[in-house]
């Protein structure tokens, strides 16, 4: 039986790489980094959302 050796996988395309490494070509780092920074963004939408709903909450609860 042939031991395979330690390796990651590309986290975009996911083809073996060396273990350690997150990414394997130029072009899946450019994808990579779109991806978060759209995650992000759509994170920060989430958060936004979130603290206008807590406030319309307490601004519509809070006894007069």
């Amino acid at each position: 039986m042939e031991k395979i050796p330690q390796h990651s996988h590309c986290q975009i395309c996911g083809k073996a790489i060396p273990f350690g490494e997150t990414i394997c070509s130029d072009k899946c780092k450019t994808e990579y980094e779109a991806f978060t920074k759209k995650r992000r963004r759509y994170m920060y939408l989430m958060y936004g959302a979130l603290a206008v709903l807590l406030i319309l909450l307490l601004v519509m609860y809070i006894p007069k």
